[in-house]
């Protein structure tokens, strides 16, 4: 099962070593799962939670682990695609080691990612935030956080007087991952969300 290795630092596909499934259905609709893996590069354990989820009307898919030992700092949902996520991961990175302006431009490129994800025409992201928001990918919200990073992403990625804080280059790291979750996590809970509905009207 894929999980992230923090010993190694890489995404690895863990050997089950062992798993335990409980359901409370008075305090969650979904079953979980706790499982046990080993880590194939470098042989340290690893505990991970998982849990069944709806993915279409009939269909339903464990989620992928989210690892809980050794304790992630935050957590990254993985309905962001790879091309989103490693730059949030770097992002975060940068800015526990207060390199905030290396931290921003990450962020920046999360957008960037979030843009080649969505196929978009434009190859700066000033038009490709402008194209996410015409196309209804974001709203007028998000469009205006995405521009302040896109603009702050630019100070940090060129050598000038300007620095950038640590209260700033956090609150534009909220931001990344605020776009993030509203454009992949809500909206595929949401998909599944009305296919559920969609399910019981049929009923």
């Amino acid at each position: 099962m894929i999980i992230e290795c923090p010993y190694c630092e890489s995404k690895v596909d863990g050997e089950v070593k062992g798993e335990h499934q409980s359901y409370d259905p008075s305090e969650d609709p979904f079953p979980f799962k706790a499982v046990l893996v080993r880590c194939p590069a470098c042989d340290n354990a690893l505990l991970g939670g998982t849990e069944l989820i709806q993915t279409g009307p009939t269909h339903y898919q464990w989620s992928p682990l989210n690892r809980l030992w050794p304790k992630q700092e935050s957590h990254i949902d993985w309905e962001i695609p790879d091309i989103v996520r490693m730059s949030q991961i770097e992002a975060r990175k940068c800015y526990k080691a207060r390199a905030f302006s290396a931290s921003v431009v990450m962020s920046g490129r999360t957008l960037e990612g979030l843009c080649k994800h969505h196929s978009t025409k434009s190859t700066t992201l000033a038009k490709g935030l402008a194209e996410l928001k015409d196309k209804g990918i974001i709203d007028d919200r998000l469009f205006e956080w995405g521009e302040e990073l896109r603009k702050h992403r630019n100070i940090g990625a060129h050598a000038s007087d300007v620095n950038i804080s640590k209260e700033d280059a956090g609150d534009l790291l909220d931001f990344a991952d605020a776009i993030c979750e509203y454009v992949f996590v809500l909206n595929a809970k949401f998909n599944r969300f009305m296919a559920r509905q969609a399910e019981k009207d049929e009923a």
